[in-house]
């Protein structure tokens, strides 16, 4: 609640229409209002509860407020302020009622620490029980170890505790409260305090007001909402994603749950953690397999706390297991391709610009290189909020991909003209590499009788003619050079390997299927969202490209342009026409500008430290711990899904829509049963007589897999089918 419309709530609380300075407002419907020595409580019109400062009335207040303070929408800042208390307060008071229930709002700390030991506590007790006074319990004491005060103060907790006990006897009311002919509800139903997972869960419901996330069993139902997430959440347990998590992080219920709900999300197609809020339906409980359904922030804030813990841990060993399982299908050497994509950022913050080619401009952003297999899917990613180029992160990949595979295995790396630099293939060449890339022009054109082999390119046949090996210079050696004609001419390829010509030119030609990974990866997985928004100042001697010095090469570029307008246009026109003297001036103008640019532009370096720049103070980039983790989580989940697809696309009849198909089986509701040695998963996807086909021959492969759900002790196998009509 972060407004507050004065000027209409009151009239929602008779009496206080003419008077303002003893109201308190916590909220549009409430408030707090001071009258007669005592404070009394408003919620949609209708008196809940009134206190004073004595022992007994703070407990009633305490009360008070931890009623209110368990409404979703409360803002606990306003709801201090009303009751004169700090939001400390109120935060401890939560907590002590998340872990006892609602007694513990009336037992509070009165005074001094107790000297009372729990002996003569529980002679006190039953002494009050009978009916003695403090003058009296003081009085029958065995040596007088305590004061008359501190009895007193005794009593006044067991008074209180006694009224707490019969409170929490009583039952809830749940009858809607009305306000001026609109009901406003604030607990359609008893809720009880869910008890709290672990310490971390307790902290995380101190912050927020998240209740700690805790297992549930799987439970046959008849109808799951979006029951077809399984699958995916199924599959990413199989590939070691949760194993991997919990080891990074912790092994409690809510990780497990907040796991759980990201994949669930991005099944349904929602590309972000804001997603899990499409899957609070009312059998959500049940397909997350959790006591109650988490929130977005909830889920992000467990996550934060994994990628703080371990989200970079996590993504190198998850990629770490993809690398392991890359083979060659005989002894040629495993395919990786690397390239950079970057980020637009769109936000408020201020951050570094790069190059995106879909724009043909600089932009703000953060690039990230992706390291694809041959087949097109994702192993892992580095951020660069710098956006390093492309020569600066091959050898620590290649390095990266080694340590991966193992030190005996063939590694070739395909990548554009971006890295098709002499230095950089000679290093590659030397450590141990293998590689194909695109010749950077201008090479020499040669005549349509020297391709006398031919080569098939995408279906098409091209002229191939493999020449002399290409000199590096420096003393750096030598490389193989291929080239093809095409029907928009030639095209040379570098390469480092002893693979036939053939097959190093279809190697390239499928670095394409990295280029399709990162428009599905956009469009399907949302790996260009920000996820994290915390930022950090870049350190003050970082060297950045000078913004004064980019205006000043822009301004002198316009200048130019209009000198040469100036030249041009007087060179058309006669000695003695009516423009020329305006013209004349325009182009002095323009040469004084221009000869002042270039004067200027030697004293401004295109590279300076940062706190020498306009942007000292100002540049920031984000960090990565939170999207380290959520982007582990797209690269499973988009491995996970070109397992379905791959056992799919045989029996569709068109294959180029495998994956929408995979979709729908994400999305689709579904029934559970299940026994002791299985769980049944009946789902009802949306498909046509073919795709439905289709579904059911890949469930039957799937079935094959022996897949288990992450949390099921008895890890029993799922068993899917499709529902019958």
């Amino acid at each position: 609640m972060r407004s507050q419309p004065h000027a209409t709530v009151p009239t929602l609380l008779e009496g206080t229409q003419d008077r303002e300075d003893g109201v308190r407002w916590f909220a549009p419907y409430g408030a707090v209002i001071d009258r007669d020595g005592e404070s009394v409580v408003f919620l949609g019109g209708a008196m809940i509860g009134h206190y004073d400062l004595s022992e007994a009335g703070r407990g009633t207040r305490n009360m008070l407020l931890a009623t209110l303070a368990s409404e979703p929408t409360m803002h606990f800042g306003h709801l201090a302020a009303a009751f004169k208390v700090s939001e400390e307060h109120v935060r401890v008071l939560r907590k002590r009622v998340a872990a006892d229930g609602l007694r513990a709002a009336l037992i509070q700390q009165l005074g001094a620490p107790t000297k009372i030991s729990p002996q003569l506590r529980g002679r006190l007790h039953k002494w009050f029980a009978e009916g003695l006074g403090p003058t009296a319990a003081f009085e029958r004491q065995r040596g007088g170890r305590v004061s008359r005060a501190t009895i007193s103060r005794e009593r006044a907790r067991w008074q209180l505790a006694q009224v707490g006990d019969a409170l929490a006897a009583m039952p809830v009311p749940t009858a809607p409260m009305i306000a001026s002919g609109t009901q406003l509800v604030m607990f359609e139903t008893p809720v009880a305090p869910s008890p709290v997972a672990d310490a971390d869960d307790a902290v995380e419901a101190d912050r927020g007001a998240v209740q700690g996330l805790r297992s549930r069993p799987v439970v046959a139902t008849p109808h799951v909402q979006h029951l077809g997430t399984w699958l995916l959440i199924a599959l990413a347990h199989q590939h070691g994603l949760h194993e991997l998590a919990a080891a990074c992080g912790d092994r409690g219920d809510s990780q497990r749950i907040a796991v759980d709900a990201v994949i669930g999300a991005l099944a349904i197609g929602e590309r972000t953690v804001e997603g899990v809020r499409r899957l609070a339906t009312p059998t959500a409980a049940a397909l997350l397999r959790a006591d109650h359904v988490p929130t977005a922030s909830a889920v992000r804030r467990r996550l934060w706390r994994l990628g703080e813990g371990g989200g970079a841990r996590l993504h190198a060993r998850m990629s770490e297991r993809y690398l392991a399982a890359a083979r060659a299908a005989d002894d040629g050497p495993i395919v990786f391709y690397v390239d950079n994509h970057l980020r637009p950022y769109t936000g408020g913050e201020v951050i570094r610009k790069g190059w995106r080619m879909q724009d043909k401009q600089v932009v703000p952003g953060s690039s990230d290189y992706y390291v694809h297999d041959e087949d097109g899917r994702p192993v892992f990613r580095i951020d660069t909020p710098s956006h390093d180029s492309l020569s600066q992160w091959l050898l620590p990949i290649a390095h990266r991909l080694r340590a991966g595979v193992g030190p005996k295995a063939r590694i070739l790396l395909a990548f554009d003209r971006a890295g098709a630099f002499a230095q950089d293939m000679s290093a590659l060449r030397d450590t141990g590499f293998e590689l194909v890339t695109y010749e950077r022009k201008p090479y020499p054109a040669l005549p349509a009788s020297a391709f006398e082999r031919t080569a098939c390119v995408r279906g098409d046949q091209v002229g191939l003619h493999e020449t002399r090996m290409k000199n590096l210079g420096k003393g750096r050696g030598r490389v193989r050079r291929i080239s093809i004609a095409t029907d928009h001419g030639q095209v040379n390829f570098l390469a480092v390997s002893r693979e036939p010509a053939e097959r190093l030119i279809e190697i390239l030609q499928h670095r394409w299927r990295q280029e399709n990974g990162f428009k599905h990866g956009v469009e399907r997985w949302g790996i260009n969202r920000l996820d994290g928004r915390k930022v950090v100042a870049y350190p003050p001697d970082t060297i950045i490209p000078n913004p004064a010095r980019r205006r000043l090469d822009r301004t002198l570029q316009v200048v130019r342009h209009e000198e040469g307008a100036a030249r041009c246009a007087l060179a058309q026109l006669t000695a003695d026409h009516p423009r020329r003297a305006g013209i004349e001036q325009d182009l002095i103008e323009a040469v004084t500008r221009r000869a002042e640019l270039e004067l200027r532009r030697p004293s401004v370096p295109k590279r300076a430290p940062l706190d020498e720049t306009e942007l000292a103070g100002k540049l920031v980039h984000h960090t990565g711990e939170l999207k380290a983790v959520i982007d582990t989580l797209r690269i499973v989940c988009a491995n996970a899904e070109a397992d379905l697809a791959d056992a799919i696309v045989p029996h569709l009849r068109r294959p180029a829509e495998a994956k929408k198909v995979i979709a729908n089986v994400l999305t689709a509701p579904g029934r559970v049963d299940i026994s002791t040695s299985e769980i049944r998963v009946s789902l009802a996807p949306a498909a046509n007589r073919n795709e439905r086909g289709a579904i059911a021959l890949l469930l039957t492969t799937v079935n094959r897999w022996k897949l288990t759900l992450p949390g099921d002790g008895s890890c029993r196998p799922i068993r899917f089918g499709l529902q019958v009509s």
